[in-house]
């Protein structure tokens, strides 16, 4: 079976032709795989047979064609990432392939009897019902019972995570509003699942739990979205829509790493063919500048082929001059202080509950420090306490004498969505002064993607992503000694986000960051603020180190409500016998306190030095945080022992 329009990048022969190379990458067969998925809950797959189909489809939208001629499918087993530039015709294909929108030319064809699921980018839902009410109505066309429906229900939500599913929906956070949509469609039990950027809203555990539940689902799915990560964990093939490739797209079995590499080397080689090509339309140029008696005795075939030529250069010219990504670098005003915020002993609560404690930190220029945490937890909150706009419960948080802070909202609330963007981008006249220099209006929105015709646009009609890159360029505009970001990477498309990453690297200011992409945050962050959602937190390493701390505290806290809930059941029938201990095993009792206690002290103390190393290198903090591990899970095992060797001396039998 043919992968309609899939294109390998290599090798490549420029002698060819642009066409040429077309045909050829377009007959690369795929390997068939004839395996058979079974769930319990979503029944038997078999794998890679085709389920929906499109072919030669075109569609235009507001002001120009988003894709044209595009044609592809998806087969029964795929996993598939779809990544492209902002405004590239994304959610659009999505909606065709979701049979939600029809298009402007071209067909689709879906396999008889198939169920196709649909994650929204924004999740609505009826109003004054509970999270079980929503799910069972989405069963509403389905042949089942009422008690069927519920049931099914029940089994997805606690799938996804709902402890409570007579909750009001309306209550729920951006981030279970995202679980209970997905919900929605897994209840159906699709063969095919498409969604669209479905980490939005999701703090970074409800990413991880996404890409553990994906990976282990029988059906297809199709998911748009820019984080890099992400696609690594979920997808086995990239399809990249882009005006840059001659069919519309590119798509590359593989991890988003592989793709990467081919992207790359196939961009480098249609560069060559635009030069080669630009080469010979010269020499053609020349030659029909001669005159006419001369031309007269050459082949017309010649000239139809110079003509020809002229218009693939076009083509390879527009293609890459496609490939430009958006112009971002923050200014730092050059402050040399040492210290530009100090947090002493800070703690916040809100709405009665505590968020955090006991907190000590220092911003110092070049410190690069990422929040983690559940939605809710608290890294909003000390954002706000940096900047001032919160006060302190406990502790102070000192700030340099004329500290200018630059911040990025979540959300972007600071933008006004009724102004048109070149109120925006330039709020008093044509001309921005950025970096002491002047930029007219209309370059400085070109050095943001945006196009002369949409300056009159309100900002109400930009896309997600345009809205972030608006208020990127507002901050830019202000020199700044400290960034906070509150979820800047939200519907930025990945060439803006490694950009971004760049300039925030290259920042010589403080910067402290709140992201759930993990790909941005592991590059860019030398430092973390733990939360742990229960009015704890601490220092960390690495988002792996955090990650792995919240699954431990996890573990335990099940563990703990398993060891209740069975010393609340009625005790059977038994008989106490004490055991008689070895003797080695009776001198390791007698010492465990003793161990214990030094290992707690070991604890105190490498818990002092990591608090130490946050000011410090980041290598210095990364092993102090990974000593402090190993010193905790030290006093985990010994307890554990104790635990054991107590047990066997007044345990009990049958």
């Amino acid at each position: 079976m043919r992968r309609t329009g899939s294109i390998s990048p290599l090798p490549i022969d420029h002698s060819e032709g642009i066409r040429g190379i077309l045909c050829r990458f377009a007959n690369d067969s795929d390997i068939m795989r004839d395996s058979v998925t079974e769930s319990p809950l979503f029944g038997v797959w078999s794998a890679m047979s085709l389920l929906v189909s499109v072919q030669g489809i075109s569609k235009n939208y507001g002001r120009g064609v988003l894709f044209s001629d595009l044609s592809l499918d998806l087969k029964a087993g795929e996993r598939v990432g779809l990544i492209g530039p902002n405004g590239a015709g994304k959610s659009t294909l999505l909606k065709i392939l979701a049979d939600l929108e029809t298009p402007d030319d071209g067909t689709r064809t879906v396999r008889r009897g198939i169920r196709i699921g649909y994650v929204a980018q924004d999740d609505t839902f009826p109003a004054g019902q509970s999270v079980c009410s929503i799910v069972v109505s989405s069963l509403a066309k389905e042949p089942l019972e009422d008690h069927e429906k519920l049931t099914r229900a029940q089994i997805v939500l606690d799938q996804v995570g709902f402890a409570d599913i007579d909750q009001p929906a309306a209550t729920l956070s951006g981030g279970w509003r995202k679980r209970l949509s997905i919900a929605c469609q897994l209840a159906r039990q699709p063969d095919l699942l498409l969604m669209d950027e479905p980490t939005n809203h999701l703090d970074l555990p409800g990413v991880v739990w996404l890409e553990q539940l994906l990976r282990s689902s029988p059906f297809a799915y199709l998911a748009i979205t820019h984080d890099r990560a992400f696609l690594r964990a979920i997808a086995d093939e990239i399809i990249e829509i882009s005006r840059i490739y001659p069919g519309g797209y590119f798509r590359s079995d593989g991890n988003y790493d592989t793709f990467a590499d081919r992207k790359e080397r196939f961009l480098e080689a249609q560069a060559q063919r635009e030069t080669s090509v630009a080469n010979q339309v010269r020499r053609e140029t020349e030659w029909l500048g001669r005159k006419a008696a001369a031309r007269t005795r050459k082949a017309s075939s010649r000239i139809e082929d110079a003509m020809n030529r002229r218009d693939e250069l076009a083509d390879l010219r527009s293609r890459n001059q496609a490939t430009g990504s958006a112009g971002i670098d923050f200014v730092g005003t050059g402050r040399q202080t040492r210290k530009l915020i100090t947090g002493n002993n800070l703690s916040k609560s809100l709405g009665g509950r505590r968020l955090f404690s006991g907190l000590d930190l220092i911003l110092a220029p070049g410190t690069k420090l990422g929040l983690l945490g559940a939605n809710g937890s608290g890294k909003s909150t000390l954002l706000k306490l940096f900047s001032g706009e919160l006060q302190t419960d406990t502790g102070e948080v000192l700030r340099a004498d004329g500290l200018r802070v630059a911040t990025f909202e979540q959300g972007r609330s600071a933008l006004d969505p009724n102004i048109p963007l070149r109120r925006a981008l330039c709020a008093n006249s044509d001309t921005v002064i950025y970096r002491d220099r002047p930029m007219h209006i209309i370059a400085w929105a070109k050095q943001f993607l945006f196009h002369p015709e949409q300056l009159d646009l309100e900002i109400s009609a930009l896309s997600g992503g345009e809205q972030a890159r608006v208020r990127i360029a507002q901050l830019m505009l202000q020199p700044a000694d400290l960034l906070l970001l509150d979820e800047p990477t939200n519907d930025l498309d990945i060439p803006a986000l490694e950009v971004l990453e760049d300039s925030l690297s290259e920042f010589p200011g403080a910067v402290v960051l709140v992201s759930h992409d993990r790909e941005l945050m592991d590059r860019l962050c030398t430092e973390y603020v733990g939360f742990d959602g229960k009015g704890g937190c601490g220092m960390f390493g690495s988002v792996s180190q955090w990650l792995t701390a919240m699954e431990r505290a996890e573990s335990q806290s099940q563990s703990a409500v398993t060891e209740r809930a069975t010393k609340s059941e009625p005790a059977k029938s038994t008989k106490s016998k004490t055991v008689k201990l070895s003797y080695r095993e009776q001198q390791e009792l007698d010492g465990i306190e003793s161990a214990i206690a030094t290992a707690e002290e070991s604890v105190v103390e490498l818990q002092a030095q990591v608090e130490s190393a946050a000011t410090g290198p980041h290598a210095a903090l990364t092993a102090a945080c990974q000593a402090l591990e190993a010193a905790q899970a030290k006093v985990e095992q010994l307890y554990a022992r104790w635990q054991e060797l107590e047990a066997k001396r007044s345990g009990t039998t049958e």
